[in-house]
């Protein structure tokens, strides 16, 4: 019987719809985790109109991958590499199935908790980084002071978060677009080379 509840559990899916690029269209199962919340669809097509310029043949880092939305539609509308992070092993099991499926060998998994992903050396820097954890455990002071390090120069960072939250991003790093949808505020930052400030 217990077995039969595992297999229950494993097998609870919802669907994501990619929206643009080479994948549109395509509907992919993610796994009904308690809190994970997909960025919805037009958020999703608005992010992703701002960083046009900058996606194709970026490296990307989605720090809170959960149903993926955010880590294959940059695949799909181009980034040459994307790491996902994801700690949830339902929803990793989905996100990998997912890269499977669609055959997105640029497509990589880190099954692993973010912080603890940002506490290690990064092997290359990262031009475009998604951070949207969930938003009970408030995580994004926590992250975005240990990012540094991952970024590129002339990185692009997505935030996603509740309208009354409370955070706070370096002075290099400079908002590039913001807007509401109910009640998530996303911002996307430009956050010029420290070096390079006077």
């Amino acid at each position: 019987m217990a077995n039969s509840r595992n297999r229950a559990q494993k097998t609870q899916t919802q669907t994501l719809r990619i929206i643009g690029g080479r994948h549109r269209g395509r509907k992919l199962p993610f796994a009904s985790v308690d809190g994970l919340r997909p960025t919805g669809d037009r958020i999703r097509e608005t992010l992703f109109n701002w960083l046009a310029p900058h996606l194709p043949g970026a490296r990307c880092l989605d720090l809170f991958a959960g149903s993926g939305a955010l880590g294959l539609e940059a695949l799909s509308r181009g980034a040459a590499e994307v790491l996902m992070c994801e700690r949830d092993s339902q929803a990793a099991a989905c996100i990998a199935d997912s890269l499977n499926t669609l055959q997105e060998s640029p497509g990589h998994l880190y099954r692993g908790d973010s912080l603890t992903l940002l506490a290690t050396a990064a092997h290359e820097p990262y031009e475009v980084v998604f951070l949207d954890p969930p938003f009970a455990a408030d995580l994004w002071q926590a992250c975005i002071d240990r990012l540094q390090p991952w970024l590129a120069d002339e990185a692009m960072v997505y935030i996603e978060s509740g309208i009354d939250t409370r955070y706070q991003v370096p002075e290099h790093w400079h908002l590039h677009r913001d807007k509401r949808a109910g009640k998530v505020r996303y911002c996307l930052y430009r956050v010029e080379t420290p070096e390079r400030i006077l």
